[in-house]
């Protein structure tokens, strides 16, 4: 009996930010209170309707990106891409003859195209960075930024300066979770947050004032669930470094 709160207390500690609050899984009925009572989370219903999670690794990235993509233009647009990767050639000779088994929409596999960072980029292939070829895994914020704007999404991007405000931060954050049809990605330091692993993209879903937290929407549930975190444990997993600037997040919308 006496093992049972050594081993809850080692597990509130590793779901504790440095900063302070714990981490609210989403399966808990803390959470459930936090958004039965959020009226900030327009975003959350469209995001969940067409949420997918990463199949590797390196992925938070595009996977985040898909679903933002998906939320937007899924049976709004005509002529979205298809990901045949999921279908072997080999096993399309047992298709009937005339029928297409893709669907139209955007994932993981298809979200990176020319006007962005490649996939073997993304994957480590190195890449020039301040002069110098470097291997960069993954989508800094500047480069996530730059695969949304090559299909067209109007983009802001927001770094969080190490003397950066933080209450205008969150009003616009907040802002935006309480408005349909933009959406926010976050990206920040699972370090910081208190979890393992390094840094990380997911979209936000929803804020709860009473609490003063957000609900991140994790794309690797490998790593971790999806989560209600205290704002300015946040804001500080954000305001850490990642190889050129500190990490943010990006506020997204349709392109004019």
């Amino acid at each position: 009996m006496t093992k049972f709160p050594i081993v809850l207390s080692i597990t509130v500690l590793l779901a504790t930010p440095a900063a302070g609050a714990p981490l609210v899984e989403w399966s808990s009925e803390e959470s459930v209170e936090r958004f039965s009572r959020a009226s900030h989370r327009a975003d959350f219903f469209p995001l969940s309707n067409h949420f997918v999670s990463q199949d590797n690794k390196i992925y938070c990235g595009p996977a985040s990106s898909a679903i933002v993509l998906n939320a937007l233009r899924l049976g709004k647009r005509e002529g979205l891409p298809q990901d045949r990767r999921p279908i072997a050639p080999g096993d399309l000779a047992w298709i009937p003859a005339g029928f297409d088994p893709f669907l139209d929409k955007y994932t993981p596999n298809n979200v990176l195209i020319e006007g962005a960072k490649t996939v073997a980029e993304v994957l480590g292939k190195p890449i020039e960075i301040e002069g110098e070829q470097r291997i960069d895994f993954g989508l800094q914020l500047h480069q996530l930024a730059q695969v949304l704007r090559a299909h067209g999404l109007s983009v802001t991007i927001r770094v969080v300066e190490d003397d950066a405000a933080s209450e205008p931060l969150l009003d616009e954050l907040a802002e935006n979770l309480a408005t349909r049809d933009n959406y926010v990605l976050v990206n920040y330091s699972r370090k910081a947050l208190g979890q393992t692993g390094g840094g990380h993209i997911s979209p936000l879903g929803a804020y709860d004032r009473a609490s003063d937290s957000f609900l991140i929407m994790d794309v690797n549930p490998n790593r971790a669930p999806w989560v209600w975190v205290d704002a300015a444990d946040l804001i500080a997993a954000m305001r850490t470094f990642d190889t050129i600037e500190n990490r943010g997040y990006l506020l997204i919308s349709e392109g004019e």
